[in-house]
């Protein structure tokens, strides 16, 4: 404790030699080699706090005070430009991709906790729930889930997949993946009131990637009803073959129109920064996910969409059925 009052002593004598110096008309020296620096704002306002206070009712002229308020809120801007020079060094330097991996993974435990908690007062543990707190509690839960699945998508992506698509299959039942997606998924469906749909292929226990096939479907459905604002999502896993599974996932929102179906099929990602078509910019990040966790189990998406006529999104994957013993 003595040492962060030290410190804290050294930093706002530091900050008010820069404001003389400013005051003498010198040029003030850069702050950012401190590592106090954050701190700089909150000392200085505080300063300007006691200033104010000091100066009322005194007869030190007005036009000096102004003149002191004005260096400390130059100091401000410098110590702000500061932190931001220092915030892009960090983000545009060797570590950038850590970086960026390190704020989603941050992101996630807080978002998973909210999700859980909302779940716990919707389902009445916490209490009676009234219509409307219903309501809220589907907002929040949907903006929480969506925030979840974006640092999701941003960490597999950084990872290139590889995470969720390892060297060998596992024996799953798609079954199962698809009751976990609706699990996930029904607290948006029954906010917006729409329907979603899910059936199975008739063998279901398959040689996989189930995590790898769960995020995608989990994506694919979650962009199907953010889209949609009536009917229904259908999601459908039919055998295609000996061994190949093909999945659909079709909704009745209000569809892409033809040139942002091509962006988004052609570099998906690239659709985040389009003006184009913002009500659609926010699915680039979740179908660029899905296109390298499908590659990466040799599928490939195909997607069909028209402007207010739906969307259809598609892929076949080689799942030898288990062999019962």
């Amino acid at each position: 404790m003595a040492g962060d009052a030290d410190q804290a002593v050294l930093a706002l004598s530091v900050l008010c030699d820069a404001v003389r110096i400013g005051l003498a008309g010198g040029p003030i020296p850069s702050l950012a080699s401190h590592t106090w620096t954050a701190e700089g704002p909150r000392l200085l306002t505080a300063l300007r706090r006691e200033l104010i206070a000091q100066s009322t009712g005194s007869s030190v002229p007005a036009a000096e005070v102004i003149r002191v308020l004005q260096q400390i809120e130059q100091l401000c801007l410098l110590l702000e430009q500061d932190a931001s020079a220092q915030f892009a060094e960090h983000v545009l330097g060797p570590n950038a991709l850590q970086l960026l991996v390190e704020v989603a993974h941050d992101m996630r435990s807080p978002l998973t906790s909210i999700q859980f908690l909302v779940e716990r007062m919707r389902a009445g543990q916490t209490g009676p729930v009234s219509p409307m707190q219903e309501r809220h509690l589907g907002l929040v839960y949907a903006a929480a889930f969506g925030l979840s699945g974006m640092a999701s998508d941003v960490t597999e992506l950084a990872q290139g997949g590889a995470r969720l698509v390892g060297p060998a299959v596992v024996p799953f039942s798609i079954s199962e993946v698809l009751h976990a997606v609706r699990d996930v998924v029904q607290p948006i469906a029954e906010e917006k009131r729409l329907t979603v749909r899910f059936s199975g292929p008739p063998v279901d226990v398959r040689l996989g990637h189930p995590a790898a096939l769960h995020r995608v479907l989990l994506n694919l459905v979650t962009n199907a009803l953010k889209f949609t604002n009536s009917g229904a999502v259908t999601v459908q896993a039919e055998s295609a073959g000996d061994s190949a599974v093909r999945f659909l996932v079709a909704d009745t929102g209000r569809g892409m129109p033809p040139l942002v179906t091509a962006r988004f099929l052609n570099a998906p990602a690239e659709g985040a920064a389009n003006h184009d078509a913002p009500a659609f910019s926010s699915a680039g990040l979740g179908l660029a996910i899905c296109q390298k966790l499908i590659g990466a189990m040799r599928g490939d998406l195909a997607l069909a969409s028209s402007d207010g006529r739906g969307t259809r999104l598609a892929f076949t994957l080689d799942l030898p059925a288990v062999s019962a013993t």
